[in-house]
C-alpha cells in the first residue's frame, strides 16, 4: 500500500499561496491603469501610447493565472480525497459529486472573483442591460477607422464577458435592408446614461471628447462639448 502523499499536497499548497500573491500584485497594476485611462481617457489617442495594449496583456496574464490557481485547485481537491477515508459506496459518490460541483462553481466564478471591483461591478452592471439600448463600437481594435452604433443587447454571455447586439436601424441595399447582429466584448460597449435617474448623467465639461448621436440615425461620431447643457442627455464620455 503507498504512503500518503503529504509532500504532493504541501508543494502544491505553496504554489496556490503563490499564484494568489502574484494574482494580487497583477490586480494592483491592472486598477493603476483604470485609474489612469479613468483621469486621463484622452491618453489613449496620442500617438505611441500603448495603454491599451498594456491592459490587454495584464489581463491575458491574469486570466492564464486564474487558470492554473484552478488546475492546482482541482490536484489539491483530487490529493485530499485521497487521504480521507473511502467511506461506503454511497458516501463515496455523494462526495464526488459534491467535488464536481465545486469544481464547476470554481471555473465559472474564478475569472470574476480575480477581477478588480471596478470590473466586477462593471460586469454586473452589464447583465443588467439585456433588452436596453447602448453605444457599441463594432469595428476590432486594430481597425483604422472607429465605428460606432446605437444597438440593442439581445443576449449577454458573463462567462465570456461578450453581448450580443443588434443594429435596429435597417442596414444599405447590400446588406438587404437586413438588420446587423454583432458579438462584441464588454470593453466595446458603453451604457447610457439613464433619463430617469439623474445621478446616472454625467456632466462634461466643455472640451471633453464624447460620442453623439447623428439625428436620425443610429450611428455615433466623435464631438468635442462646447456648452454642457445642450449635451447633457445625448452625449457620453469615450473611455
Amino acid at each position: 500500500m503507498s504512503s500518503p502523499d503529504y509532500a504532493g499536497l504541501l508543494e502544491n499548497s505553496k504554489e496556490l499561496d503563490r499564484l494568489r500573491k502574484e494574482q494580487e500584485e497583477l490586480l494592483l497594476e491592472i486598477n493603476k491603469m483604470h485609474k489612469k485611462l479613468q483621469s486621463t481617457p484622452d491618453v489613449v489617442e496620442k500617438p505611441g501610447d500603448n495603454s491599451l495594449s498594456r491592459l490587454k496583456m495584464l489581463y491575458i496574464h491574469a486570466k492564464e493565472l486564474s487558470e492554473s490557481e484552478v488546475n492546482i485547485s482541482t490536484q489539491l481537491l483530487g490529493q485530499l480525497d485521497a487521504l480521507l477515508p473511502s467511506g461506503t459506496p454511497g458516501q463515496h459518490r455523494r462526495r464526488i459529486e459534491g467535488n464536481e460541483l465545486k469544481k464547476k462553481r470554481m471555473k465559472a466564478d474564478s475569472d470574476v472573483s480575480r477581477l478588480s471591483p471596478s470590473v466586477r461591478n462593471q460586469l454586473d452592471s452589464l447583465a443588467n442591460l439585456k433588452g436596453e439600448q447602448v453605444a457599441a463600437r463594432v469595428t476590432p481594435e486594430d481597425a483604422e477607422k472607429d465605428e460606432w452604433f446605437v444597438v440593442k443587447v439581445i443576449h449577454v454571455d458573463k462567462e465570456t464577458r461578450q453581448l450580443e447586439v443588434l443594429d435596429e436601424e435597417p442596414g444599405d441595399d447590400e446588406e438587404n435592408g437586413l438588420q446587423r447582429q454583432y458579438k462584441l466584448p464588454m470593453s466595446h460597449i458603453i451604457p447610457f446614461p439613464k433619463r430617469t435617474d439623474p445621478s446616472s448623467i454625467q456632466d462634461f465639461p466643455p472640451g471633453r471628447h464624447v460620442l453623439a448621436v447623428y439625428p436620425g440615425t443610429t450611428a455615433l461620431y466623435k464631438a468635442t462639448v462646447v456648452q454642457a447643457h445642450k449635451v447633457k442627455m445625448h452625449a457620453f464620455l469615450v473611455l
